[in-house]
């Protein structure tokens, strides 16, 4: 059935870089829209960032401009890259389908701190 595996989280410093990947299988990658979810503690997880399978993206207010998402079909890769990263962007980060969202993977834990 349905895998998600995250990884590429980390420690970083305010200001820094870090780039997240999910390999996905289970399910014919290629004609699903795919996002990036954060949760953070104590906080509801919420969508960040996501690409449709037409490579349309959209983000949230809160990343705009600092993050890229990205996807390679042919690998079942979809990939965070995240720059001038803030406190404020600590969490657990996780991919997953858009709408479709009852399985989720281990996330990935990035954490902003100096």
């Amino acid at each position: 059935q349905v895998q998600l595996v995250e990884s590429g989280g980390g420690l970083v410093q305010p200001g820094g870089s870090l780039r997240l990947s999910c390999a996905a299988s289970g399910f014919i990658f290629r004609i699903y829209d795919m996002g990036w979810y954060r949760q953070a503690p104590g906080k509801q997880r919420e969508l960040v960032a996501g690409i449709t399978s037409g490579r349309i993206t959209n983000y949230a207010d809160s990343v705009k401009g600092r993050f890229t998402i990205s996807r390679d079909n042919a690998k079942n890769t979809v990939t965070l890259q995240m720059n001038s990263l803030k406190p404020e962007d600590t969490a657990v980060y996780y991919c997953n389908r858009l709408g479709r969202t009852t399985t989720w993977g281990q996330g990935t834990q990035v954490t902003v701190s100096s």
